[in-house]
């Protein structure tokens, strides 16, 4: 297995951080009632749509764990969620600094985990149950590829937001972090 397969994905850990934290600086310039204003977006909020990237990243990272590869970055206590809270449960982290701090705490332990990882666990089959309890089995490279695209997408969402409220994020390509 090529190395220069599981560097992309290093790499893609280490831009979703900076990302992050371009974001997360862009929004701190708002008040909590404008991230939290309904904007028409399938969140809602510029608050809600970040809030489903953690707990979809908290939910992706549960499932990475769970495969027969252990890692000792994802630490099962801190991606479990509070009970009744999902993927798509936009109120739990209403308060901001928890939102942002939780954010951090997972890109943190994101790298840590891609640094950890080996090739050989990219081809090997991962194996889960969806949302709605099917069951999956796929090449782990496919659900990584996901897992950073994921981010992007909503990134992209929020930074739509973001600009419509004023606020300029910024440089926001990939080519941006070489």
């Amino acid at each position: 297995m090529d190395a220069a397969f599981l560097d992309n994905y290093r790499f893609l850990a280490r831009y979703n951080r900076w990302m992050n934290q371009r974001l997360y600086a862009a929004c701190d310039t708002l008040t909590d009632e404008e991230r939290k204003r309904d904007r028409g977006a399938f969140f809602g909020s510029i608050h809600h749509t970040l809030t489903h990237l953690v707990l979809a990243d908290r939910l992706w990272l549960q499932r990475f764990a769970s495969q027969p590869t252990r890692f000792a970055a994802l630490d099962a206590a801190a991606l479990a969620l509070p009970q009744g809270v999902d993927y798509v449960s936009v109120d739990a982290y209403p308060n901001w600094p928890e939102l942002r701090q939780m954010r951090d705490a997972l890109d943190e332990m994101i790298e840590r985990w891609v640094a950890e990882m080996t090739p050989d666990f990219l081809v090997s089959t991962m194996a889960y149950a969806n949302t709605k309890g099917v069951q999956r089995a796929h090449p782990a490279w496919q659900a990584m590829t996901h897992f950073f695209n994921h981010q992007t997408h909503h990134r992209g969402q929020a930074t739509t937001l973001l600009t419509q409220a004023g606020v300029d994020v910024g440089v926001t390509d990939l080519v941006a972090l070489l």
